[in-house]
């Protein structure tokens, strides 16, 4: 009986991890207005805004843990599909910044994703590689979850690690992308 229900749990997490993948990770990327991010670099500097972006990642985190079990429910989802679109956000303004332009493309940056949560990247984005991106960002989340558990002290510790997570993620990017060289062709 135990072997059949954590069989089912092992799928479960496989099907939710390639829909995250697949369908997830395009919607986010699509949804994300690119000019703002440009505007925002622009206004902020790159650092203003990877503060702003761990900023507002840290709020998703500190709602979903203050309130203990009620919240963190209810929380969940929202805060990790805010966590994925600060991500997000911080790399394509950190792209903007390095690259000087602000429209990527979806394989491009999902290959600098891949390698900012430190995942094999090839030259092609692969169903593995994007299945790997969102086992990888699920377990760092699910680490977190039972931390949440205790109210106020979950706000704390929900907001902080989501602030920590998006802050840490954009200095690796920031890295990677001072050896990136664009060659112009004339």
């Amino acid at each position: 009986m135990k072997l059949i229900k954590l069989n089912k749990i092992g799928s479960d997490l496989r099907l939710h991890t390639e829909n995250l993948a697949h369908i997830g990770f395009r919607k986010v990327f699509d949804n994300i207005d690119q000019l703002k991010i440009k505007n925002g670099v622009d206004k902020l500097g790159i650092d203003g805004f990877i503060n702003q972006c761990a900023c507002l990642a840290a709020g998703s985190g500190a709602m979903a843990g203050s309130g203990g079990m009620f919240t963190l429910v209810a929380g969940i989802p929202f805060d990790f599909i805010n966590l994925i679109t600060q991500q997000f956000r911080a790399i394509m303004g950190i792209m903007y910044y390095y690259r000087g332009t602000y429209e990527n493309g979806f394989e491009d940056f999902m290959s600098l994703v891949a390698t900012s949560v430190r995942v094999e990247a090839g030259v092609a984005i692969t169903k593995s590689m994007m299945e790997g991106i969102a086992e990888r960002l699920l377990m760092i989340l699910g680490t977190r979850t039972a931390e949440r558990l205790v109210p106020v002290v979950g706000a704390v510790i929900g907001g902080t690690a989501n602030y920590l997570f998006i802050k840490r993620m954009a200095a690796r990017v920031k890295e990677m992308q001072k050896e990136f060289v664009m060659i112009a062709i004339e």
